[in-house]
């Protein structure tokens, strides 16, 4: 049972959504600027870096508390336990679709960040670092996203991640690229937003 009720608390609390949170701080409403995605990206492009970073800052923490949660409830002191994975994935969930704003959430990104945080912390740092270094090199956060997606899979299994963890994981990526398949569009088109320089 304690399990169960960690993945639903997983839920609501990524279902917290930081980039409607800011927005309506600065009397906007983030579904109706930019992209209209409610992420950090889009605040960055709509009210500049601080406001993003609160935002990065505050998705990346729900996906730690939910991987948190699942290792307590599994009550291990392992952060690699599977069930820290499975509630990080519900956080994720949470972030794409929040019970909170009509289940129009963002792309997972920060929160699976968050979740890596909390599980492999060294790879988490490593990849948010050369995020930053991709973003800064083609202004296009979708494609550094994207890349970090995919190479997600084989570093955790280098650092040790299995079993059902590893499904686990798979499912939050797929989950991220499919919240990307519009970006993947306009990528191909040529007209994905770039983020200031």
């Amino acid at each position: 049972m304690s399990l169960a009720i960690a993945i639903a608390a997983a839920y609501i609390v990524g279902s917290i959504d930081f980039a409607v949170v800011i927005g309506r701080m600065h009397g906007i409403d983030i579904h109706k600027e930019g992209s209209g995605n409610p992420g950090a990206s889009n605040v960055l492009r709509t009210l500049g870096r601080l406001p993003a970073a609160m935002v990065f800052v505050g998705d990346t923490l729900k996906g730690t508390v939910g991987a948190a949660m699942g290792m307590i409830a599994s009550e291990t002191s392992d952060p690699m336990v599977h069930w820290a994975l499975l509630a990080g994935l519900a956080a994720v969930v949470g972030h794409c679709y929040p019970v909170f704003h009509r289940f129009k959430g963002g792309k997972g990104v920060a929160t699976g960040s968050g979740v890596l945080l909390f599980v492999i912390p060294l790879v988490a740092i490593a990849t948010t670092l050369l995020w930053g270094v991709i973003v800064k090199l083609t202004r296009t956060a979708s494609i550094a996203s994207l890349i970090l997606t995919v190479a997600t899979i084989p570093v955790a299994i280098w650092r040790g991640v299995e079993g059902l963890g590893l499904l686990w994981l798979a499912m939050m990526i797929l989950l991220v690229l499919w919240r990307h398949r519009g970006n993947i569009g306009r990528m191909i088109r040529g007209s994905e937003q770039k983020v200031p320089a």
